[in-house]
């Protein structure tokens, strides 16, 4: 089965058939866990939009809004998170459109220049986004001590939005100290995008888990398959994410599905990413708070 077989399979619910039945471990689903579970991470995008000409990669299916808000409901979902991916740029527009459809249901990061104006984040802010990506991967570190970043973060402060920060690892100790001093809640994708080659072992790994300290910086849990792939992925995984919980504490972890998995569509699955969280987790009332309680507050859900 090529890649965008798979993927058409995959959106139109043809792997349901591999979640095991509702109520039996690890589905993730409300009613096992009594919560309203979050995803905290996922992309919607089709393939009449514009990409943008400085991509890394260009989706050939559909991932559209009707899709995820099946999947979220095939896995036991109650509300999600979307994230404006890197291949769209700065029209935020198809995700804003997300959002309308189920106020209630989702919440929204954008992608924005730092020349963004007052008015440009207020309104996006009307439409249920909660903050900003800066998808740093391939791309140099921005200019946070020259005027318009600055000027940019006192914006996203005064909106109590937040910083999701996509970068790898051994960045992060340069990337996210002016993001916290600019007072805004940071959240790091990704485990931290450690280096596959070296796993824990990752000097920038050391670096994040220095920030649990502060209170002011998130981490997900999710695209486990982005920093190694196989048993050592796995591996890696768990080992990253006991460390994270020691460094960070339930309450500064999140769960997102990553879905559809951009890249990664052939190897993975919301269900398999939410069993995941079991293994990362292991502690019921643990995976409560990073499931439901922290993405509620974090994410407004609850306003």
């Amino acid at each position: 089965m090529n890649r965008r077989l798979f993927c058409r399979t995959l959106l139109a619910g043809g792997v349901t058939l591999a979640l095991p039945a509702r109520g039996a471990a690890g589905t993730g689903s409300a009613a096992e866990d009594g919560v309203a579970a979050v995803d905290t991470h996922a992309h919607v995008f089709t393939r009449a939009l514009t990409l943008t000409g400085d991509r890394r990669y260009a989706p050939d299916y559909d991932a559209s809004i009707a899709d995820y808000r099946a999947m979220l409901d095939r896995n036991g979902m109650a509300r999600g998170v979307l994230i404006q991916p890197s291949f769209l740029g700065t029209d935020n527009g198809y995700m804003v459109s997300a959002l309308r459809s189920a106020p209630e249901r989702l919440r929204g990061i954008a992608v924005l220049p730092p020349e963004a104006e007052t008015a440009t984040l207020r309104d996006l802010a009307g439409q249920g986004v909660v903050g900003l990506r800066l998808n740093l991967i391939g791309r140099p570190d921005p200019d946070f001590a020259g005027p318009v970043w600055r000027a940019h973060l006192a914006r996203v402060a005064d909106l109590g939005w937040q910083i999701e920060v996509q970068a790898e690892a051994r960045r992060l100790a340069r990337l996210l100290p002016p993001l916290v001093a600019a007072g805004v809640p940071v959240v790091v994708d990704h485990f931290g995008r450690i280096d596959p080659a070296l796993g824990i072992a990752d000097p920038g790994f050391a670096d994040l888990l220095g920030f649990g300290r502060g209170g002011r910086v998130w981490v997900k849990l999710s695209g486990a398959y982005r920093i190694g792939s196989g048993e050592a992925g796995r591996q890696t995984a768990l080992q990253a994410a006991e460390r994270l919980r020691g460094a960070f504490g339930a309450r500064r972890l999140l769960w997102g599905s990553d879905w559809p998995h951009t890249q990664f569509e052939t190897q993975a699955s919301p269900a398999e990413a939410r069993r995941d969280l079991d293994a990362w987790v292991p502690d019921p009332a643990e995976r409560r708070i990073v499931l439901a309680e922290t993405p509620a507050e974090l994410f407004r859900f609850d306003r």
